[in-house]
């Protein structure tokens, strides 16, 4: 031991050591102390995954954070190496303050806000028979799902809307024919977590019109350049998802760009989309910086397209950000009526969100949903091309607009049911025949798919008891009817809505498929309330049973987050 000590090497350390003490115990040494907990560095429970923040830790050595600091800062010199090996270090009360001074990864404070609603609750048919709600082909919250479980950590419940996950993936329902704009699809399948009940799933698939029949386009890409965007996963990621989707556009189409910051300004005039360079030096030139002035970028993408506009041409404004409003108006109350206001322009607004931390979820939802447009969610390029690319006929060009679904059930089958999802989509039943009253848009080739737990008449799964004063209703001509569907909706530009009716027939039988699955992950992340002992593991047999054609992996990746999320919730 004295041998080692007494080396060149044990020397130096010696000495540095010795050093570090007399520093230490000087006044100089004292102030550096901390003298108690810096409150930043208490982690509260996650809700959602981390922005990655670097700063110097001053934590005691007794905080989490700074005890896995040493594993971090070996990971961050790797990196900062080019990946040549960093010097090993080892973390230990011993040695813990000997870097202190290294970086250390914090949760960044979050302001997210996610717009949901407490879950349908089970109806007695015998006292509300009638379910009207507007149908919804937003993903963000999917999106926003994966995210969070791939940084480990399960999303907060109210980002999780059931409707959005089951719609994110594709299904096989039957084309409409001739000049119909939808064709329903209806089966009827026994609920997996309760075998008393029964699973109504709807699909509507909407008409694919040949899209090189396609009306020219005006794109206005509203960008959010506010100092908030200067993360790679938010404006970066952004010019890379426009690249990919101007590959896709024709020369006839026209593109403009805004920005807003602490101001709003147009930084591209309308130009051809074959002026491909032209519109890539304008994007790629973009930088983050000021505070965000939503208001003014939305009144100059407005004005902008009103100046593209003519007869026949399909306008719509793509706003790309990570929602955070902090000039202008920026309440989700007060920007819906704004929006309201516009959309009698004819045209649409559809909304992009990018980044964690400050996602402004209730404020994209509501721009998307009063501005007859679609919500998703960008984390990664892979989703870009999924949204920019391979559904991009049914982000850009709407076949129907106010499109509403109302179900009458049948109180002689059902005695009790339930709408999985759609909780921010609800509308009052005197509002499917008001031809004023907005509902979501559907673009060429979407589907809709919802999904009703029902309970049979004399099931044991009845939760209500019977009333003592309850008057038998009789349905005369619909003993073997389940439910009535009515689907309204408007062409493109009209001010008068089209009615389509048919009967569920209660024989209608079928096998719980892929969105079974995803319906049960979905209220499992949120609350289980209706799910009983069903678990994680269920949802991930039946989700591998039926997952079929798969070409993409999106119902594998599903899979893989069930599994995530099962890990997460035994944490």
């Amino acid at each position: 031991m004295l041998s080692t000590l007494t080396s060149r090497a044990g020397l130096t350390a010696s000495t540095a050591i010795v050093a570090v003490g007399l520093v230490m115990l000087s006044p100089l040494g004292e102030s550096l102390l901390p003298t108690k907990p810096d409150a930043a560095f208490v982690p509260s429970a996650p809700q959602e995954e981390p922005a990655v923040v670097m700063e110097k830790a001053t934590a005691p050595t007794s905080s989490p954070l700074v005890e896995s600091a040493p594993m971090i800062a070996a990971d961050m010199a790797t990196e900062s190496m080019g990946g040549a090996p960093a010097p090993a270090m080892m973390a230990s009360p011993a040695n813990s303050r000997m870097i202190m001074d290294l970086p250390v990864v914090r949760p960044e404070s979050s302001t997210e806000n996610f717009a949901n609603s407490d879950a349908n609750p089970v109806q007695v048919t015998t006292q509300n028979p009638v379910s009207t709600f507007s149908i919804d082909v937003d993903t963000a919250s999917y999106s926003v799902i994966r995210n969070s479980l791939t940084n480990g950590q399960l999303p907060p419940k109210d980002a999780v809307r059931v409707e959005e996950m089951i719609n994110y993936f594709p299904y096989d329902y039957a084309a409409p024919t001739g000049n119909d704009a939808f064709q329903p699809t209806v089966t009827l399948t026994p609920t997996p977590w309760n075998a008393d009940t029964q699973l109504l799933q709807i699909g509507i698939q909407g008409a694919l019109p040949d899209l090189a029949d396609r009306p020219p386009l005006n794109l206005v890409f509203l960008i959010d350049t506010s100092g908030s965007m200067e993360q790679p996963n938010k404006l970066p990621l952004l010019k890379q998802s426009f690249r990919l989707m101007l590959g896709q556009l024709r020369p006839e189409d026209q593109i403009a760009i805004v920005t807003y910051a602490g101001s709003a300004g147009e930084v591209l005039a309308p130009t051809a989309a074959s002026e491909r360079s032209k519109i890539l030096n304008a994007l790629d030139n973009l930088g983050a910086g000021g505070s965000t002035a939503g208001q003014a970028g939305l009144q100059q993408a407005y004005a902008t397209a009103a100046a593209m506009s003519e007869e026949g041409d399909v306008n719509r404004i793509i706003l790309a950000t990570d929602g955070d409003f902090n000039v202008g108006l920026n309440d989700p109350e007060a920007l819906k009526d704004y929006i309201a206001d516009k959309r009698d322009s004819g045209t649409y607004l559809s909304v992009l969100g990018f980044g964690r931390g400050n996602l402004d979820d209730a404020t994209m939802q509501a721009l998307a949903q009063n501005g007859n447009g679609q919500a998703a969610y960008i984390d990664t390029l892979s989703e870009a091309q999924k949204v920019l690319v391979d559904q991009l006929g049914g982000a850009l060009f709407p076949i129907a607009d106010d499109v509403k679904i109302q179900v009458e059930f049948n109180p002689a089958t059902v005695s009790e049911y339930r709408l999985i999802g759609y909780e921010t989509r609800a509308l009052k039943r005197e509002d499917f025949n008001n031809d004023k009253v907005d509902a979501g848009d559907i673009g060429a080739g979407h589907q809709v798919t919802a999904i009703y737990e029902v309970t049979p008449k004399g099931s044991a799964a009845e939760r209500n008891d019977p009333l003592r004063y309850d008057t038998p209703v009789v349905t005369e001509n619909a003993s073997d009817e389940l439910a009535f569907l009515r689907l309204r909706y408007k062409a493109p530009g009209s001010d008068t809505s089209a009615l389509v009716e048919t009967p569920v027939q209660a024989s209608v039988t079928g096998e719980a498929g892929f969105a079974t699955a995803i319906a049960g992950f979905g209220q499992l992340l949120r609350d289980g309330t209706y799910t009983g002992s069903w678990t994680y593991a269920d949802a991930i047999k039946l989700a591998s049973e039926t997952k079929g054609d798969d070409p993409f992996g999106y119902r594998a990746e599903a899979v893989q987050l069930m599994r995530l999320a099962e890990s997460l919730s035994a944490q």
